[in-house]
């Protein structure tokens, strides 16, 4: 993939997502050449599930379309809007459409798997939700039981984001929903979860959540 104007956005030790001005376009590129010694092939294993995921979801609406994937560097197309911490707070018909657009993934057999971070939820002008970071997304070929468990994690996080803005609407079957997790999250938060942290914060680098914190405006 040839050069562009661009700006480095982030860099870890999965490499390096750089905002490129292509001319008459924004893209958004992963770049996994730049991903520390060791770590580059789970960076490219990375970058082409989530490549896989976006050519399942071209063409629909508030997911980033694919432009290009290499095996190394990807682009993307740029979502307009601030994430939704950064947000102006979100109204109730952001999360009547954010729930729409999730059930769309769920249809196609996608569930995201990292939808409590706020920052992978862009709100953008007039309400309009959008979902990026597809990494570490699950593409299934049937909807077995893991799957429908996977979908609904996320739609429990989109659930605990309205709790944090529009608490008010949640229905009584949302709020029965937020205050009964499954089985299999508390066995993750129990066993799995210290593992991840491990994982992610010390061996990858990638920043601690804040909660609260990053909401601030």
């Amino acid at each position: 993939l040839g050069n562009m104007t661009d700006l480095q956005l982030k860099h870890d030790a999965l490499g390096t997502i750089r905002l490129v001005d292509a001319g008459d376009t924004l893209l958004i590129e992963r770049d996994t050449r730049t991903a520390r010694r060791g770590l580059g092939w789970l960076a490219r294993h990375l970058a082409a599930r989530e490549a896989a995921v976006l050519r399942v979801l071209h063409g629909t609406a508030g997911i980033p379309q694919l432009q290009a994937f290499d095996g190394r560097v990807l682009r993307r197309s740029h979502l307009p809007g601030a994430p939704l911490f950064a947000a102006t707070r979100p109204s109730p018909v952001y999360f009547s459409r954010a729930l729409r657009l999730l059930r769309t993934l769920h249809r196609a057999g996608i569930a995201h798997n990292d939808l409590a971070k706020e920052a992978n939820w862009l709100c953008g002008p007039g309400d309009v939700p959008g979902i990026v970071d597809f990494q570490v997304a699950t593409l299934a070929r049937r909807r077995g039981h893991w799957f429908r468990y996977l979908a609904y994690e996320d739609l429990r996080h989109l659930l605990k984001h309205k709790r944090t803005y529009q608490a008010e609407r949640l229905t009584a079957r949302q709020r029965a929903m937020l205050a009964t997790p499954t089985f299999a999250t508390r066995a993750w938060r129990a066993l799995w979860k210290p593992a991840y942290r491990v994982l992610t914060r010390r061996m990858l680098g990638w920043p601690e959540r804040t909660g609260p914190v990053e909401r601030q405006r």
